[in-house]
C-alpha cells in the first residue's frame, strides 16, 4: 500500500511540474547595445527602420529591425514581459523621440500597431508618469 501511495504522489508530482507555468520566454538581447541615439540622429538611418516596421514599399530591413518588427506585436499586448530593461529603456526613448519630433511618423506607427488605440489608452498614464507626450 505504501509503495502505490509512493508511486501515486511520484505520479501527482510530475503532473504538477508539467502543469506549472514555465519561466517566461525573453525577446533575444542579441540587438540591446544597438545605438539608437545615432539611429535617432540620423534621419535616413530611421526612415529605414521606420519604412522596416511599417512594411513600406520597397523597405530594406536589417536583423534588428526585422527581430523589432516581430516583437512589437507580442510587447504591446503582453505589457513587455518578454523585454530585458535595456529594451524597455530604449523603447521608451525611441517613443518619446517619435512622439515629440517625428509625429508623421508616429502617427503611422500607432496606426498599424494600435489602430483602436486601445494600447495607447493602456498605457496613457505610464507615458504620462515618465513625461511621455504620445
Amino acid at each position: 500500500m505504501a509503495k502505490i501511495l509512493l508511486c501515486l504522489g511520484v505520479v501527482a508530482l510530475v503532473a504538477l511540474a508539467a502543469a506549472a507555468p514555465k519561466p517566461e520566454e525573453k525577446f533575444t538581447t542579441k540587438y540591446d547595445n544597438v545605438n539608437i541615439d545615432e539611429i535617432l540622429a540620423n534621419k535616413r538611418l530611421l526612415n529605414n527602420y521606420l519604412n522596416c516596421i511599417l512594411d513600406k514599399p520597397k523597405a530594406r530591413c536589417t536583423n534588428d529591425a526585422l527581430e523589432l518588427k516581430k516583437s512589437i506585436p507580442d510587447a504591446l499586448t503582453n505589457e513587455c514581459m518578454k523585454c530585458s530593461e535595456k529594451q524597455k529603456e530604449l523603447s521608451e526613448k525611441v517613443v518619446r523621440h517619435l512622439a515629440e519630433k517625428e509625429k508623421e511618423s508616429w502617427e503611422e506607427v500607432k496606426a498599424k500597431f494600435d489602430p483602436t488605440g486601445i494600447y495607447e489608452k493602456r498605457y496613457e498614464k505610464i507615458a504620462q508618469e515618465k513625461g511621455v507626450a504620445v
